[in-house]
């Protein structure tokens, strides 16, 4: 019997040591959480922590576990330059290229019309848009789709069209050339010796730049970058570079043999319904083969029809603008930009979102300025206004006679001395000349005879 209430008696001394022992537990968890959570001061009173005295929150604090969220990022600025050859768009061009925030592409759809050779403009409206589409994106592998060195062979970087004048393939990480960050041309003959690299390090610094611009003739219709400009992860800006046709018409006549195949492409486009001109038929054309002109001369002028159809199309769209293209449009005049460079790249900056810097500002002040001039047809150089307004309005007289002018206008019967004289700009031109040019063509005269229009 003591045996048992022995055992009992220390059966009941550990139940109560077990007993003190979870107690002493308790009060020693509250000893170290309870006084902290009431000693803590309000957290509008907590002063400032100091490096010397960094501030730690107990584990408790549910405010520990908040954190601000991150900034949005930052929305991508997409342009295109919608023109056409011999518009002054590759000097135009240069106010992007040059800009160190911009990666700029100069004539991607050049791949696309030489590998699709020889099909006509208007079937390659929708593969331009895809590989618009693409790019934007800097999804450069779209190149290699349209390449044209063969089966088997990689496209690189100086296998894209314009390469050896592009500043982001000209310089630094890509070749030690160039810097992007300075501001100036590059030599074509240098960037030509670059070293080929992989487009996939092309697309890698694409990614690396907040603003994209491309700038293209290949694409007739500003309908047809209608899907990108709804797009709401592109966002696309459209700017319209136009210029007054005749200068165009002439620039075309100058540059024809550099522009055969894409003339032909073009011609092909046109709507066999419409009533072709007399400077178009047959006569004309054989007219310039006896003069040396060859065939080169005909299909000139007949893209300068489609050309100008297509200008006056669009900016009458302009006019009365849909809602995919309100407050990303503008429409820019080429003579605006000569006469007065600096108030021309303060509205374009202005309308991507782009600061201009002095460098930007010297740049096109220096390339409508300087003494450099190129007679090459397609190669930016640095030129007078004069020079260039001479450009925009100066016609030969035999080209006129035989119907250049009607071409570009789209009506017969405008003679020499109905031109403007020598040297004069757009600017010069009379109320009631502007409008009988630009209203035969259909051509909104509030747009080219009155300044840059945006919308």
């Amino acid at each position: 019997m003591k045996v048992f209430r022995r055992k009992a008696l220390v059966l009941c001394l550990g139940y109560v040591l077990l007993l003190l022992l979870t107690m002493l537990n308790l009060l020693d968890y509250k000893w170290h959480k309870e006084p902290q959570q009431c000693n803590e001061p309000a957290p509008a009173r907590r002063a400032p922590s100091s490096p010397q005295q960094p501030h730690f929150q107990p584990r408790s604090d549910i405010r520990s576990l908040y954190r601000p969220p991150a900034p949005p990022p930052r929305q991508r600025q997409l342009v295109y330059v919608f023109t056409t050859w011999r518009s002054g768009s590759s000097f135009f061009g240069e106010l992007f290229n040059q800009n160190p925030e911009v990666f700029f592409l100069y004539e991607p759809v050049w791949h696309v019309w030489q590998k699709l050779y020889p099909g006509d403009a208007v079937s390659l409206q929708g593969a331009a848009r895809d590989m618009l589409s693409s790019l934007y994106r800097c999804d450069l592998t779209v190149f290699q789709l349209y390449n044209t060195a063969g089966a088997g062979k990689n496209l690189t970087t100086l296998g894209i069209f314009g390469a050896a004048t592009n500043k982001v393939i000209c310089s630094s990480p890509l070749c030690p050339a160039y810097r992007k960050e300075v501001v100036g041309m590059v030599d074509d003959k240098v960037c030509k010796k670059c070293p080929p690299q992989r487009l996939s390090l092309l697309q890698d610094e694409c990614h690396k730049y907040h603003t994209l611009v491309i700038k293209g003739v290949r694409v007739f219709d500003l309908a047809v970058l209608a899907p990108l400009m709804q797009d709401p992860a592109l966002q696309l800006k459209v700017i319209h570079l136009v210029r007054d046709p005749r200068a165009v018409a002439s620039s075309r006549i100058k540059s024809r043999h550099g522009l055969i195949r894409e003339s032909l492409q073009v011609v092909r486009s046109r709507d066999p319904r419409i009533h072709r001109m007399p400077l178009l038929d047959a006569s004309h054309k054989l007219n310039s083969k006896k003069e040396g002109g060859g065939g080169s001369d005909y299909h000139a002028l007949g893209a300068m029809e489609v050309i100008c159809s297509s200008m006056a199309k669009t900016l009458q769209t302009a006019l009365r603008p849909p809602d995919w293209l309100k407050n990303n449009y503008l429409v820019v005049r080429y003579e605006d930009l000569v006469v007065d460079p600096i108030k021309t790249v303060r509205q374009v900056y202005g309308f991507v979102n782009l600061l201009v810097s002095p460098e930007m500002e010297k740049f096109a002040l220096n390339m409508t300025s300087g003494p450099s001039y190129s007679s090459k047809p397609f190669v930016v150089s640095a030129r007078t206004g004069s020079e260039r307004l001479e450009d925009s309005t100066e016609l030969p007289a035999d080209q006129a006679d035989r119907g250049v002018l009607p071409a570009a206008h789209g009506r017969p019967g405008l003679r020499e001395s109905q031109q403007p004289r020598r040297g004069e700009g757009l600017k010069q031109n009379t109320a009631q000349e502007a409008k009988a040019v630009n209203g035969a063509q259909g051509m909104p005269t509030s747009i080219l005879s009155k300044g840059t229009a945006s919308h």
